[in-house]
């Protein structure tokens, strides 16, 4: 029988590739194998998974030889590669005594025998009836970017990936979000009817996935299969309803303030932001963001006591009332990264708008203390005549920025509060209870749903566990 030949400039990467899926801890032996085949028509594949997810690398070549399948350790072929050069190859082959991985040593043939493992125990691959549905790579970097976005938190399950909302056939859109800020791309169409919510899963960020050619789309009500020109990802669907993202998008109409960055500047803009003191590095890494005098500014300081540092930043248009305003520079750079050089601004307690280019981000804003506050720069001297009296400048009204742990804001004075402004504040109060419940309620959901998910798995596994008993059963020593 002819062997299955893998040779090394292939099956290093591939290896590197399935191994962002398999799991060494896993608790099912079959999951860490990797299924080689060879079909009907010569095509060779192998294929890893972790039961909710699949990887499959088809090599460039077509072989001679008839259909064949067999199960072999990942670690096993790891260790072979380890000791192979890129010009070099291993034959797989099936002989009376199992399953043999052949491999040069010198001017001969060395061989590592593989541990009998049954080819029926591999689980099924999902087959995927839809139509392939090409993404342009627009598409496909807002695709990377919501999931750079999306919440890592198991709790909440259904933010964890991509939405693709197909809600509007005008207009489809790519959202993702944690919570803290929430990324958004529209300007395109796909030929699907449904939405759907990919999870997030470090291959799709993997080079060579990226790299291997234009990405197509196929999914049905369960999966979604994401392939390139040799690879093939297949992942169970995100379950359940994605929150109405849209009710978090400030309305243009209510932007005051707008500062519009030179797209060419972004990168540099990024450095500088990388190198502004940070006086809290491990919890919100704040920056400050002040449009003032015709200014645009950003804001620093190495420690709690000490005075903001104002930095001017070069080539920009703005207008707008004064403002200032906080964020965390996470957002900051990420938002620049994408390219998004306007910031619209309503006031200093509404989220910040990033867009450009049909994208946009939307990022909470940090409350500050009253102490935080900035003090605003000093005035420029003014020249009088002297005949005529110096009077100093009247102190600008200070911003109501409230500590981010508080329950509501806080006044920036110390002058009693009146009837109006304490039931104002009330109302604040009742807003951020009832916005809490609701979180908690969505929270718990979520968490059931994800205890449910891993109930499902713990059966498939214990009903493989149970077919493998059964095997072993039917076997006459």
């Amino acid at each position: 029988m002819n062997p299955i030949t893998l040779p090394m400039a292939e099956l290093k990467p591939a290896l590197a590739g399935l191994g962002k899926l398999i799991n060494p801890r896993a608790t099912l032996p079959v999951l860490h194998h990797v299924k080689v085949e060879r079909t009907s028509d010569g095509w060779i594949a192998l294929t890893g998974t972790d039961l909710d997810r699949f990887v499959t690398l088809r090599l460039e070549q077509p072989a001679e030889g008839p259909p064949m399948v067999v199960l072999i350790p990942y670690d096993q072929l790891m260790q072979l590669s380890k000791n192979c050069s890129k010009d070099e190859r291993l034959l797989i082959e099936t002989t009376d005594q199992g399953t043999v991985i052949r491999f040069a040593v010198a001017n001969n043939l060395g061989a590592s025998k593989v541990k009998p493992f049954p080819v029926d125990e591999f689980p099924q691959v999902p087959r995927i009836k839809t139509e392939s549905v090409p993404l342009p790579p627009t598409v496909r970097e807002s695709l990377h970017q919501a999931l750079d976005c999306a919440s890592t938190d198991e709790t909440r399950y259904i933010l964890n990936g991509a939405f693709i909302d197909a809600s509007n056939p005008k207009a489809f859109n790519v959202v993702g979000t944690d919570g803290k800020h929430l990324y958004s791309a529209n300007s395109f169409t796909l030929p699907i009817k449904l939405s759907v919510l990919i999870p997030s899963h470090k291959f799709l960020g993997w080079k060579e996935f990226n790299q291997d050619g234009e990405w197509q789309m196929k999914a049905d009500n369960e999966h979604i299969q994401l392939s390139s020109r040799r690879w093939r990802f297949i992942t169970r669907q995100i379950q359940g309803k994605y929150p109405d993202w849209r009710v978090t998008i400030p309305n243009p109409a209510d932007d005051k303030t707008h500062i519009t960055l030179d797209p060419s500047k972004l990168e540099t803009l990024i450095k500088l932001v990388q190198r502004i003191p940070c006086h809290d590095p491990d919890r919100y890494q704040t920056i400050g963001l002040e449009w003032r005098d015709g200014q645009f500014l950003l804001l620093g300081k190495d420690s709690d006591n000490e005075p903001w540092l104002r930095i001017p930043v070069p080539d920009i248009q703005g207008n707008g009332p004064e403002m200032t305003i906080f964020l965390s520079r996470r957002f900051l750079i990420k938002a620049f990264g994408y390219g998004m050089n306007t910031i619209s601004l309503v006031d200093s307690m509404h989220p910040l708008r990033f867009h450009a280019q049909g994208k946009q981000m939307i990022v909470m804003p940090l409350r500050m203390d009253p102490g935080q506050q900035p003090a605003p720069p000093p005035p420029a001297p003014v020249s009088m005549p002297p005949s005529r009296p110096v009077l100093p400048p009247a102190p600008p009204p200070q911003p109501m920025i409230t500590n981010p742990t508080s329950e509501g804001p806080s006044p920036a004075s110390n002058d009693p509060k009146n009837a109006v402004e304490e039931a104002i504040d009330m109302t604040l109060l009742i807003r951020d209870k009832l916005n809490e419940g609701f979180n908690l309620l969505r929270d718990l959901s979520v968490k059931l749903k994800t205890i449910n998910r891993d109930q499902k798995a713990s059966s498939r596994e214990f009903n493989s566990v149970r077919s493998t008993l059964r095997s072993l059963q039917g076997l006459k020593l």
